[in-house]
């Protein structure tokens, strides 16, 4: 629109004036629309986003959004075309009850920049209630003696809609005696009665059965109906009556329990005992009127029972009934209004609604914080609320509404000074003296994640002993994040990676947020002695950060494992067992055999000890055991009284806690020095069974040297044509070839510096015994003694090589 102005500086002042006033007008603006109550799902009540001048386009990115105080899922606006529509069952007599007048407010809030509307939702009543009698049956009596044209009071349906779908019109089946009666008063209360159209005989007809129906005037019409059964009885001829028919009192809400409401009087033309009068309220009789007044059933006086409550009942209707006291009781009735009234009892109500928590420090000024309403039971002035907030905080009110507030920020945060505000919300009514409440509203001022979790040291050392029951605890790993809320939650896992040929996570896990580590399954010092590996701990924030810590676990060793005991080359018998023949000739310190074993464990509970068992019977062996090296030899010289075969006895035994011991058998023959060969003899059957099966010692002793002899001779000529044919090869798990063990002059052993010496060949699997030289050979030769000595030591590797 192009217009000129040529008006002068106060017209200029004028028409902007005017230009803000229909901007705020624009922005605060009221939409009303009218809907159903019943209506379905999806059923269009207005075009919102249209009649409130927006432009679809703009409705997602200015935050559109529709905030409805407790009523926020009846009605829903569609976003891509902004209409406004039915979402839930709405139900106008659960929302407003019987007030004439039922609406839902809504208040629409857009963003860049803030405007708020206000829509009002009327919702209009249709007939879907019927009209509902107090009960199914009604019991009546009357005296023959009553004359035509006396009224009975019946209680009247109730409809819970409003307007004609409320008004109730009656009718009663035909008969002769009754019709129905309606009164109209200035109280607007209308009064339903029975009314006696014939005097009545009971010796004809003792009881009226009539079907008393209401119908309301909606479209469709509604019924609703009572059984009257009504009994004739004989007797007294007057009825109490009362001064009116209707009385109308006022009390206060905050009335004290037993203050006097009304002091009713009731009169009867009879004397004596027809004109005694008892008072009560006529049923059937509302709880809310039993459970807020008392009436004496001699003097009529009703009385307050326990607390009114003006918000809860403005208007009470009580029907009271005076009986007479005659053979044939005649009642008369009234009807009671109690309007009760208002007192300031009730404090302001502070209702806090979309809260948008936490604030980044980082906000736009006017950024929408929370919706707040407030809200008052009572009536008048004792309901009219104003409100404020603390002062000296970056935030402000404000109002959108008639008792609704905006709280928005007012002015730039800084986290680093100011981490989280608690303002103080007051309301305050106008009653006198006024009532007032509060509410706190905490405000944090959101962090962003610049910190990583930071483990106390890179590095840890655990030490956890093998044979552990699975999923024991063996450590805990703690980091800390300077950040806050999520940006500080921590959660640990293991860093991945291959130990062996098995993944790690089957060795131990963390539980991600305790920081716990566990053993899934026992350890085995034999198998892993040193577990390392990584826990990597990572906050929630977006982006995530992390850090790792490295954890050293070594395995202990307990003594788990018993001495094994490994057979002797060149000798007879298994592990366990040992056969040797010893010349008569040797002299004592002799060395005649040696036990063999280990032990898979370590240290103390791998070093072994050997004990020589005492001999059957008490006597005195001529043999005993090296107590470290296990070498078996003389005492003394042998003679012709030792037995020419001799059972020891040997146990070995570890040095751990509790001790693991094993048990080896040595079967020593005696032979005389002409019948032994030059090296040692093959081994003897090693049991007690075996013994028994030597019948003839010479013929074996015989055959043996000679398949000794044989062997012997067989080995040199192979050993020689190796050598000469090609040069000596690496097992088949190499690097390493066998360590020699040899003995010394003394009887002591020497090996290895290694704990343990693999042995492997070309056709089995790595064996981990330690390998050693019969005691009978002569020390190990050095590379400048003789060739016929060192034949000799070849001679014995071939017979260790054959038996491994």
């Amino acid at each position: 629109m192009l217009f000129s102005w040529r008006g002068g500086p106060g017209a200029a002042s004028f028409l902007l004036s005017l230009l803000l006033l229909t901007s705020w007008e624009a922005g605060s603006g009221q939409v009303h629309y009218s809907v159903l109550e019943e209506a379905k799902h999806g059923t269009f009540v207005g075009r919102l986003a249209q009649d409130l001048g927006l432009e679809l386009a703009e409705l997602v990115p200015r935050q559109f959004r529709v905030v409805s105080k407790d009523r926020e899922d009846l009605l829903e606006v569609n976003l891509q075309n902004g209409i406004l529509f039915v979402n839930s069952r709405i139900d106008r007599e659960a929302l407003c009850g019987r007030n004439a007048e039922c609406s839902i407010h809504l208040e629409v809030i857009v963003d860049r920049p803030l405007q708020v509307f206000h829509v009002e939702v009327e919702v209009k009543d249709i007939n879907d209630n019927p009209p509902v009698f107090p009960e199914a049956k009604k019991r009546i009596i009357i005296a023959e003696s009553r004359p035509p044209e006396t009224r009975f009071p019946l209680d009247g349906a109730s409809d819970a809609d409003i307007g004609v779908n409320s008004a109730l019109t009656y009718r009663i089946d035909p008969n002769d005696y009754f019709a129905l009666g309606t009164q109209n008063n200035r109280e607007q209360t209308s009064s339903l009665s029975l009314v006696l159209r014939k005097s009545l005989d009971r010796e004809q007809i003792q009881e009226h059965s009539l079907l008393l129906t209401a119908n309301d005037a909606g479209k469709p019409e509604m019924t609703g109906t009572v059984q009257l059964l009504i009994a004739v009885l004989d007797v007294n001829d007057n009825a109490p009556e009362f001064d009116q028919f209707i009385y109308k009192v006022t009390v206060f809400e905050n009335a004290f329990n037993g203050t006097l409401v009304i002091n009713l009087n009731a009169t009867d033309l009879d004397e004596g005992t027809n004109g005694d009068i008892i008072y009560s309220f006529r049923r059937p009789v509302s709880p809310a009127v039993l459970n807020a007044f008392t009436i004496n059933p001699n003097s009529g006086e009703i009385r307050t029972k326990g607390k009114l409550d003006f918000e809860e009942k403005k208007l009470y209707e009580i029907s009271v009934e005076a009986i007479d006291k005659g053979n044939i009781p005649m009642a008369g009735h009234c009807t009671i209004l109690v309007e009760v009234l208002d007192v300031n009892d009730n404090i302001p109500q502070i209702t806090i609604t979309s809260l948008s928590l936490p604030v980044q420090e980082d906000a736009q000024v006017g950024t929408v914080i929370a919706l707040i309403s407030v809200s008052d039971r009572d009536s008048g002035a004792n309901g009219q609320v104003s409100c404020s907030l603390t002062s000296h905080v970056p935030f402000k009110f404000v109002s959108t509404f008639k008792n609704y507030y905006s709280l928005v920020l007012d002015s730039a945060l800084d986290r680093e000074s100011v981490s989280d505000y608690t303002l103080v919300v007051t309301a305050r009514d106008g009653g006198s003296p006024s009532l007032w409440a509060t509410a706190s509203v905490s405000v944090e001022v959101a962090d962003v994640n610049d910190n990583a979790p930071a483990f106390a040291q890179p590095e840890y050392t655990v030490f956890v002993r093998e044979n552990n029951p699975p999923g024991c605890h063996i450590f805990t790993v703690s980091a800390r994040d300077a950040d806050a809320r999520e940006n500080a939650r921590v959660s640990y896992s293991l860093v991945e990676r291959r130990v062996g040929e098995r993944a790690l996570s089957s060795y131990v896990s963390v539980h991600a947020e305790s920081g716990k580590v566990y053993a899934l399954q026992p350890l085995d010092h034999e198998e892993l002695e040193l577990l390392q590996f990584q826990v990597s701990a990572r906050d929630a924030g977006v982006p995530p950060l992390g850090s790792n810590v490295t954890l050293q676990v070594f395995v202990l060793d307990e003594n788990d494992n018993a001495p094994a005991l490994l057979p002797l080359p060149g000798a007879g018998g298994g592990a366990g067992a040992v056969s040797e023949l010893v010349w008569r000739s040797v002299g004592a310190g002799h060395v005649v055999a040696k036990v063999r074993a280990v032990d898979a464990d370590s240290g103390y509970n791998a070093w072994l000890s050997y004990e020589l068992q005492p001999a059957a019977g008490g006597a005195r062996s001529p043999f005993r055991v090296a107590l470290y090296t296990g070498e078996i030899s003389t005492t003394r010289s042998l003679d012709e009284a030792d037995s020419p075969r001799q059972r020891l006895l040997v146990l070995v035994k570890d040095h751990g806690e509790p001790a693991l011991t094993a048990t080896a058998t040595v079967l020593l023959s005696l032979v005389e020095s002409g019948q032994a060969p030059k090296a040692s003899s093959r081994a003897l059957a090693g049991a007690a069974g075996a013994e028994a099966a030597l019948v003839d010692v010479n013929v074996y002793l015989i055959v043996a040297i000679c398949a000794v002899s044989s062997l012997l001779v067989l080995t040199l000529l192979l050993y020689t044509a190796l050598r000469c044919s090609a040069p000596p090869t690496v097992g088949a798990c190499a690097p390493g070839k066998p360590t020699l063990v040899c003995s010394s002059a003394v009887g002591s052993w020497s090996y290895s510096q290694q704990r343990r010496q693999r042995l492997c060949s070309g056709e089995g699997a790595p064996k981990t015994d330690l390998m050693a030289f019969s005691p009978s050979l002569p020390p190990c030769l050095s590379s400048t003694e003789g060739t016929g000595e060192r034949e000799a030591d070849l001679e014995r590797l071939k017979e260790v090589s054959s038996y491994l």
